[in-house]
């Protein structure tokens, strides 16, 4: 394959047995539809080929403005002859988060697929390593779907993962020190929330094309589809099972700081009700004006400080006695 156009990733033309053959850009032109099925695969972040995807790619103006979007999320949409079908995927850098995921555009007719990213994605590089061994995809909906499996079997792990995180989460909750990890958790919920955003809509777009009515579609690819929607419903609700776990614990969170300062704030108002009584006493014995009793005697302190302990034990018992203490 030349470099004719830069932003070109591959160009295939499946043989419908499983293998495809590399071409060339100008076979890439001279290509008709009675030759097989071509898969043009892109990156639509070069201006070569973003430019060939809007004005020389031959789609329609509303796909090809749908394939180079700065911003999409997934969708299924029937135009003219074929399909418009955005999805995502895990970004496959190590160091990258989970709620990352990379774009796919996608538009597929009977003859053609034409897809665009802007980031890699190893699900499109596997398809690739198979369609080289001779075992991949044999038409341009089965490629869709096997572009969707792949997508969807890495989240089965990364669902795992997050009910690990959350397991010992909940485990930290009820341990004897019942110290939790707030960080971890706040953001163990910002990756579900995100990691849900993208998709529940790709399960609609998904669901959406298995029920497409095209007659280029074949109906077994259909149900491989349904099976594919299957997975990713299950994880999704794994997905919402985390979220709502996380939520509970928050909530228990809330509801121990909660406990706690409403305790230190019950103290401080006992010891408050104690010691109101004692200091208006001392408060009103010790204004400089004559006539206060006791003040020539040397018993008198020990008087006062002896009547002031008989109040405390009269307070201590009414907090007792209605059961406040």
């Amino acid at each position: 394959m030349t470099d004719a156009l830069p932003g070109l990733l591959h160009a295939l033309l499946l043989d419908g047995r499983g293998g495809a053959r590399a071409l060339s850009w100008p076979e890439v032109e001279a290509w008709q539809p009675a030759q097989g099925v071509l898969w043009i695969h892109l990156d639509f972040s070069v201006p070569e080929a973003r430019n060939w995807i809007l004005e020389q790619g031959g789609l329609p103006p509303l796909a090809a403005a749908a394939l180079v979007a700065e911003d999409t999320r997934p969708r299924c949409t029937p135009m003219e002859e074929g399909i418009v079908l955005s999805l995502r995927g895990i970004n496959p850098n190590p160091e990258s988060d989970p709620e990352d995921m990379v774009s796919l555009r996608l538009y597929l007719s009977e003859y053609r697929l034409v897809s665009a990213r802007r980031r890699p994605l190893e699900t499109t590089a596997n398809i690739i390593r198979q369609l080289e061994k001779g075992s991949g995809p044999k038409g341009s909906m089965a490629c869709v779907v096997a572009l969707a499996q792949g997508m969807v079997q890495p989240l089965e792990s990364l669902v795992d993962a997050f009910e690990e995180q959350i397991d010992d989460i909940e485990e930290a909750l009820v341990s004897v020190q019942g110290e939790v990890d707030r960080n971890a958790l706040t953001g163990l919920r910002q990756q579900v929330i995100a990691l849900r955003r993208y998709l529940a809509p790709q399960r609609e777009a998904l669901s959406r094309l298995a029920t497409e009515r095209q007659s280029w579609i074949p109906p077994k690819h259909q149900l491989w589809l349904r099976e594919v929607l299957d997975h990713l419903t299950r994880h999704i609700e794994g997905i919402d099972e985390v979220r709502e776990r996380a939520a509970v614990v928050q909530e228990e969170l809330l509801g121990r700081a909660s406990e706690e300062l409403n305790g230190r704030m019950y103290m401080l108002s006992i010891v408050a009700a104690i010691f109101l009584p004692l200091g208006f006493f001392t408060g009103l014995l010790g204004i400089n004006v004559g006539g206060i009793p006791g003040e020539g005697e040397h018993w008198a302190f020990w008087a006062v400080v002896g009547g002031m302990f008989l109040v405390v034990v009269l307070q201590l018992w009414l907090l007792r006695w209605k059961r406040w203490l």
